[in-house]
């Protein structure tokens, strides 16, 4: 078989709720200071689900409408991992029940199952497939990579920085967003910044500032790792070709934020983003002491990366204020979805690539970073750049091609999000409250959450019976409206 190139993201969507609460609204609730969860997290609103859906509901959901919306082939599907960190089954994995929608075509050799890993599963799942394409395993078909969660926190402060949200991506050669082969930085260390240990509650155990403090780490060493990487590569790049030897190629060859147009993060809450970009910012300074236009950080050169540089209030403030700009047009744009729906968990950081692409019209040839973090922990720094021109180096038949505008358009994400239903903070607290008993329930349930939420097409648990096997119905035939 002829080996695969410009491997990538061809079409990416995403399922999120159809009811979400506002944030002005539940910082009154709350009695909390107003502003506190609108500019001290950044966010807006927020999505969420009662009892009637689950990851396997919200998973199928998503799925399903990404092959109908795109008129996808479930044969031309060869592989189909899901990275999630919500278990509802301590065996029976996410990706069985989805194989319901492929049975029913006849397809039953796909290759994958769920990766499991806070916040970080939907990249591993990535990675994975991105690889099988590679590798003299591939059989030709296409990768469907899906990823996200219910991210839910008990009555407090951490509550307001919950999310709900599936996103599927198809993978495959000749693709629109091409993956910058080579180039990663991973960092990945033993932490308890968050974890899950009591299997009768979906609620974790947080320690907050800890887990900013391993989230900035992580990008700090990522970012070392990505930036040997990339240098390594242009260097030889550069020493190859004879034609490229000045000093403006030289300067090029060097990694920093200049080096990529967009850039994509992980989204908790989009306030850590700010933060992070600014990070990033913090760190080209070290790598480049001597910039002009880094003057005011000087007096913290000998800081470093250090743990006091984590929770330096003047060196916040000066990095905010140094990258405002550039985080307005560079990461901003990919920030809608996370703030409209909170925190999807693993499928946080590629509602933000969706979120990129709904929001600028000309990608063409732009580059883009990503960094995918996940408590534990798992890091991971990469990149691709966008190729709208690819349909025309397509040379079969059967590969699958959209631009990033038509994929804006195909997902119509701002017109799904102004068509949600929002809940009233009371009814918000109550539906979690039902929510949370029903999870604690052992044996044969029906749940009580009203249908009146649930948009047609999509997944609903119907019943759990005797067996304690769960079982789904669709509401209607799928739609473009979901």
């Amino acid at each position: 078989m002829k080996k695969a190139k410009d491997i990538g993201i061809c079409a990416i969507d995403i399922y999120f709720p159809q009811t979400y609460v506002n944030q002005s609204e539940l910082e009154k609730y709350d009695k909390v200071s107003n502003g506190k969860y609108t500019i001290g997290l950044g966010q807006t609103n927020m999505s969420f689900v009662g009892d009637r859906e689950d990851i396997v509901s919200m998973a199928m959901t998503s799925v399903k409408m990404m092959m109908s919306k795109y008129s996808i082939d479930y044969q031309s599907i060869g592989r189909l991992e899901v990275g999630t960190e919500t278990i509802i089954d301590k065996s029976k994995s996410v990706k069985s029940s989805i194989m319901s929608l492929f049975q029913e075509y006849g397809n039953t050799s796909l290759e994958g199952v769920d990766t499991l890993n806070a916040c970080y599963g939907g990249t591993n799942a990535l990675f994975n497939s991105l690889q099988w394409i590679e590798s003299s395993y591939w059989d030709g078909r296409y990768a469907l990579v899906v990823t996200g969660d219910i991210a839910v926190y008990s009555k407090g402060a951490a509550r307001p920085t919950g999310g709900a949200g599936v996103v599927t991506m198809l993978i495959g050669p000749n693709a629109t967003l091409i993956f910058d082969q080579s180039l990663r930085g991973t960092h990945m260390e033993n932490v308890n910044d968050f974890y899950k240990p009591d299997l009768s509650s979906e609620y974790p155990y947080v320690d907050g500032k800890l887990s900013i403090e391993c989230y900035l780490r992580a990008l700090d060493k990522c970012y070392l790792e990505y930036k040997k990487k990339f240098e390594s590569i242009n260097h030889h790049h550069h020493h190859n070709n004879n034609n490229n030897n000045n000093n403006n190629n030289n300067n090029n060859n060097k990694f920093s934020m200049d080096s990529f147009d967009y850039v994509c993060f992980h989204s908790p809450y989009n306030r850590l983003v700010q933060k992070s970009y600014a990070r990033l910012i913090y760190n080209d300074f070290l790598q480049n002491p001597n910039n002009p236009k880094y003057q005011d950080l000087l007096p913290f050169k000998d800081l470093s990366t250090g743990k006091e540089s984590y929770i330096n209030s003047k060196l916040d403030q000066i990095t905010l204020k140094l990258s405002l700009d550039d985080f307005k047009t560079k990461v901003n744009p990919s920030t809608l979805l996370s703030k409209e729906c909170g925190n999807s968990y693993c499928g946080s950081v590629y509602s933000g690539i969706l979120s990129l692409l709904s929001n600028v019209n000309d990608l063409n040839n732009k580059k883009v970073l990503v960094f995918s973090y996940g408590s534990g922990l798992a890091a991971s720094l990469f990149s691709f750049r966008i190729n709208n021109n690819n349909r025309n180096n397509n040379n079969n038949n059967n590969c699958f091609f959209k631009t990033t505008n038509d994929i804006g358009k195909i997902s119509n994400i701002k017109e799904r999000l102004l068509n949600r239903v929002k809940v009233s903070p009371e009814e918000f607290t109550r539906i979690l409250d039902i929510r949370e008993k029903s999870h604690q329930m052992i044996g044969a349930r029906t749940p009580i959450d009203t249908l009146n939420y649930i948009s047609a097409g999509t997944f609903y648990l119907d019943k759990i019976d005797e067996k304690l096997i769960r079982h789904y119905k669709s509401k209607s035939i799928i739609s473009s409206k979901l």
